[in-house]
């Protein structure tokens, strides 16, 4: 079975869903023409190594780096590991968690987790529920975590130093460094150190860098997702490989072998010419729910900006505001108004083909006459057939759907869809004439967040 996965956009062609609403053979190729500019685009961006998302799984030196220290660490008898860390630095993270580990994984035994710790992501400052986690949690037998690239982040350094206490109180100064772990950026030349890096100087703690011109949310297949995975015995050699395999269908110029140029487009002509404002995406699956979730950050924090690349049009205003649903739950949510409610919605369908149970749906009564069409079917038919009816529903109501096929959710596949989203992300900023790659407005926030606390 083909391990690569397959986008379909015959849901937003005309022929399923009227000219008014889908994509004509005419419209398809001046989309096409505007990728083939942007495919100049994107090729220079490799080229100058200004993004290094694009190449960071080549990286075999910080992969080695990071598969070493993990088989060290998890020499210590680990029985939790705790990620401190807020927006890209735990969205990948809880990817690759929820989508490559059993659903209710922490409440498996040691023996059934085969020796790797419970995970808690903590991606908030809510006061409860730390310190739910820190009652959980005995200092001895956890490792902790720390991923600010910025190493200012406010967030993680409150939670951070309240840790240090929990761990000096229980362990003593000298042994905090075998329970820290501390992903960060480089050090600046000629510049005092962050208070993360400082932190890391004065307890000694395995470092890891994340590279300068790699942003958060395009982290994940840096030390940020990968030393986490690491800790969880994912493969990461197939990892490395599903990034390879969509890196290399991501090269081509050519629609009908790129997916993310492809995607970018039909989103980018539908967003800014058939005011389709708002882009859903449903996977029917619960391993690829927070995958969802990830995506929402990367295409709002990415696309949301008010000017174009040079800051010559201050009034752009462009975006495309990201909604994660979730099939079959939101068919019971949300469906009512994608279907019936504005046309302002492109929506993505992700399906995952083969599941690792079918569960068969037994001890229907033949009596039951109204039930005969669920008798000696399985709970794979049932969520697959839901699923073709969401599609058909959206088509009929003349609702642009594209559809993503996953063979099976595996280290490869899911590395893929990082990938791809990542890309598309990328060539969909060339298309809007923004920037990406920063998040000015986040960082107004942060400002006025420090003068809440009172900083002037």
């Amino acid at each position: 079975m083909s391990q690569e996965i397959q986008l379909d956009i015959s849901g937003v062609r005309s022929a399923a869903i009227g000219t008014e609403h889908g994509i004509t053979p005419s419209v398809y190729r001046e989309i096409e023409r505007d990728l083939s500019e942007a495919h100049e685009i994107i090729k220079q961006e490799k080229k100058s190594g200004d993004y290094g998302f694009y190449t960071i799984h080549n990286d075999r030196t910080m992969w080695n780096d990071v598969e070493i220290t993990a088989k060290k660490l998890l020499k210590n008898d680990i029985e939790n590991l705790v990620i401190l860390g807020i927006g890209g630095s735990a969205l990948g993270i809880t990817t690759l968690l929820t989508a490559l580990k059993p659903q209710y994984y922490n409440l498996q035994t040691k023996e059934e987790r085969r020796g790797f710790p419970r995970v808690f992501v903590m991606d908030n400052v809510d006061p409860d529920s730390f310190s739910e986690m820190m009652e959980l949690c005995d200092p001895k037998k956890t490792l902790f975590n720390v991923i600010s690239k910025s190493g200012t982040t406010a967030e993680t350094i409150a939670q951070l130093f309240v840790v240090l206490e929990m761990l000096q109180k229980s362990l003593g100064k000298s042994n905090i460094g075998n329970h820290l772990v501390i992903t960060t950026g480089p050090v600046a030349k000629r510049k005092t150190l962050t208070p993360m890096q400082e932190i890391s100087k004065k307890y000694d703690c395995k470092t890891f860098v994340v590279p300068e011109n790699i942003g958060g949310r395009f982290s994940v297949f840096s030390p940020v997702g990968i030393f986490p995975a690491a800790m969880l015995g994912l493969n990461l050699r197939e990892l490395a490989k599903g990034c390879r395999l969509m890196a290399k269908r991501c090269a081509s110029s050519d629609l009908k072998k790129n997916p993310a140029y492809l995607n970018a487009g039909i989103h980018h002509h539908l967003m800014s010419k058939r005011g389709r404002s708002i882009s859903v995406m449903m996977p029917y699956s619960n391993k690829l729910r927070d995958l969802a979730d990830w995506y929402r950050q990367l295409w709002a924090e990415s696309l949301g900006k008010k000017e174009n690349r040079d800051g010559s049009e201050t009034k752009l205003f462009a975006g495309q505001t990201p909604i994660n649903a979730l099939g079959v739950t939101d068919q019971h949510s949300q469906l009512q108004l994608y279907l019936e409610g504005p046309h302002d919605k492109i929506v993505t369908i992700m399906e995952e083909s083969h599941f690792n149970t079918n569960l068969p749906i037994t001890g229907i009564p033949r009596s039951f006459k109204s039930l005969k069409y669920m008798q000696k079917r399985t709970m794979g038919d049932l969520i697959h057939a839901e699923r073709k009816a969401t599609v058909h529903a959206l088509k009929a109501a003349k609702r642009p759907v594209v559809k993503i096929k996953v063979p099976r959710v595996n280290e490869s596949t899911l590395a893929q869809l990082f990938y791809m989203f990542e890309v598309q992300t990328a060539v969909a900023g060339v298309l809007l004439d923004i920037n990406p790659f920063d998040q000015p407005a986040v960082e107004q926030i942060k400002i006025f967040t420090r003068e809440y606390l009172g900083k002037k």
